[in-house]
């Protein structure tokens, strides 16, 4: 029996994957390869095919014996999702209900889903917990929730068992510097700082320093892609410890301002990062900090990435030495 991992060729996908084959599981990635990367899958069975595709799904399905499936197949990007709603509702909504109707279909009842702090929205307080409320300010985020609703209803109607887990900022890569995060084009900040630290970019740009933080720069809760790939294995064997359906945040309950980000990033490369300021963005919360107590609870998750500098010590490494990404293998 074999575990599909949908969108498995991506960032948190490809770390999650490895660990995975490091525990002995049979792994099988299902990826469009649009945003992904097969050489982040290195020797993996790799089924290149779209989560809208039912009749290829099934396919896998059969072939490979799938037994349980751990889902991050979507499109992610806030400000395309706003511009392009078309695209997200499509692909992020009809693609699950589709691979959601081959799993019942197939008798699949247990799913990890990968979910998003953007179904809050701005919250009203801090920490958030799993019960605050639900108000996403883009498309990416209202379809991630949509599909939590889904779910919910699949599994009164068809017996599905899922864990949806909302993190935070993603971030980090892993040690061995063999995988890391390459997204075109990058919207993430800790990437953002070292493409400009590497020459790809001119400066970095800051936009809000009138927030009601310290530091007047918006506060987030970064959490390492190792540690987000451990608690989705860890969800998956909690559910087949009988685990009831639930949803967990996952974050490490701290926030650090852009520019304590940026101060790191400058201890850990021993570089200054050029800046330049510029107004806020729309839909830009001024904090969003995790509460993960459900998830130590449940699912005995535990960060191990704790501090700051520690996750970005392990980006670097990966970005210094693949100014490119992917595609500097790829011209090898």
């Amino acid at each position: 029996m074999s575990i599909l991992v949908t969108g498995g060729a991506g960032y948190i996908g490809s770390h999650t994957v490895k660990q995975l084959r490091e525990k002995g599981y049979e792994v099988v990635v299902y990826d469009s390869i649009e945003d992904g990367h097969e050489e982040a899958v290195f020797d993996t069975t790799l089924v290149v095919g779209s989560i809208l595709d039912e009749i290829k799904l099934d396919e896998t399905i059969k072939k490979y014996k799938i037994e349980d499936v751990i889902h991050f197949a979507a499109y992610s990007i806030v400000g395309e999702s706003i511009v392009c709603p078309q695209k997200y509702y499509r692909n992020n909504v009809l693609g699950t209900l589709s691979l959601l109707d081959s799993m019942i279909r197939n008798n699949i009842k247990k799913i990890v889903f990968s979910s998003t702090a953007a179904v809050y929205g701005e919250p009203e307080r801090l920490p958030i917990v799993e019960e605050s409320c639900k108000n996403p300010t883009n498309v990416y985020g209202k379809t991630k929730l949509m599909i939590e609703n889904i779910m919910e209803d699949y599994h009164k109607a068809y017996g599905l068992q899922y864990v949806s887990l909302r993190y935070f900022n993603a971030s980090g890569a892993d040690p061995s510097g063999l995988i890391g995060e390459d997204h075109h084009p990058e919207t993430h900040l800790i990437p953002i700082i070292f493409e400009t630290l590497l020459g790809k970019r001119e400066y970095l740009s800051i936009f809000g320093t009138d927030y009601n933080t310290p530091d007047g720069t918006c506060i987030r809760d970064y959490i390492h892609v190792n540690d987000l790939g451990k608690a989705h294995i860890l969800a998956l064997e909690a559910l087949s410890n009988k685990l009831d359906s639930g949803i967990y945040n996952l974050g490490n309950g701290n926030g650090f301002s852009i520019h304590e980000v940026i101060q790191s990033v400058e201890r850990v490369t021993g570089q200054k990062v050029p800046l330049r300021e510029e107004g806020r963005r729309v839909g830009d919360p001024a904090m969003l900090i995790a509460s993960a107590d459900r998830a130590k609870k449940d699912l005995n998750w535990y960060p191990d990435y704790t501090k700051l500098d520690d996750i970005i010590e392990t980006a670097w490494e990966w970005h210094r030495k693949n100014k490119w990404g992917f595609q500097r293998r790829k011209n090898k």
